[in-house]
C-alpha cells in the first residue's frame, strides 16, 4: 500500500475522532442546558426560558454543522 495514503487516512481518522468527541461534549451541554431551563421554567422563572431555548438552538446548529463536517470527511 501507498504510505502517503495511509498517512492521509490516519489524519482523517484523527480529525473525525476529535470532531465526534467535541460533538458528544456539545450534546451533553445541550441536554444539561435544556434540563436547567425546563427546571427554572417549571419553578416559575419564565425569563430563563427564551435565552435557554435560543442557546440550545445555537448548540443544535453547532452539532449539526459538526455532523455535516464529519459526514463530508467520512464520505471522501
Amino acid at each position: 500500500m501507498n504510505p502517503i495514503l495511509n498517512e492521509v487516512r490516519k489524519r482523517r481518522r484523527t480529525v473525525v475522532d476529535a470532531a465526534v468527541a467535541f460533538l458528544v461534549i456539545l450534546l451533553i451541554v445541550q441536554m444539561w442546558l435544556l434540563t436547567a431551563t425546563l427546571e427554572a421554567y417549571l419553578a416559575g422563572n419564565t425569563g430563563a426560558a427564551l435565552p435557554g431555548a435560543m442557546l440550545s438552538l445555537l448548540l443544535f446548529l453547532g452539532c449539526f454543522g459538526l455532523y455535516r463536517f464529519v459526514d463530508r470527511i467520512y464520505r471522501t
